[in-house]
């Protein structure tokens, strides 16, 4: 008998170390931006048939100044790193940071250029109609 016990007790000490599982990770979801308007006020714009969604990364150095140009279908971006500021040959400008949404002005002039030492890096997305350009360089 006394064999049996003495077997029984690693078998004990294992179930006291088995703990059950933890329960598992929950989904968090966080809403990131929430917008009707462009920088300049207008209201969203899509595509009114055959869209086209186009996903891009921009990695701008610092110093860089993109070209004056405008977007004919809607561009959002987000600002994953550095600080970007977008102007209008007006004078009018705004400044971005990392978490930030840029929805860029429909038909409307503008550049951008990067602020201070670090790149900017955006993720862009396009909604366009067909399978056009969204951009349209200053001539």
């Amino acid at each position: 008998m006394n064999r049996i016990i003495l077997a029984g007790l690693p078998l004990l000490a294992l179930a006291a170390c088995v703990q059950p599982p933890p329960p598992p990770a929950q989904v968090r979801v966080v809403e990131v931006f929430r917008g009707s308007q462009t920088a300049l006020g207008q209201p969203l714009r899509f595509p009114g048939r055959d869209g086209t969604v186009v996903v891009t990364t921009y990695d701008i150095p610092p110093g860089a100044r993109l070209p004056v140009h405008r977007h004919p279908q809607q561009r959002m971006a987000y600002v994953l790193s550095g600080n970007l500021r977008v102007s209008t040959p007006g004078g009018r400008s705004w400044d971005y940071k990392p978490g930030d949404m840029v929805i860029e002005m429909l038909d409307n002039w503008h550049s951008g250029e990067t602020l201070g030492t670090e790149p900017v890096r955006l993720l862009v997305i396009d909604q366009t109609e067909g399978n056009g350009s969204n951009t349209e360089l200053h001539p």
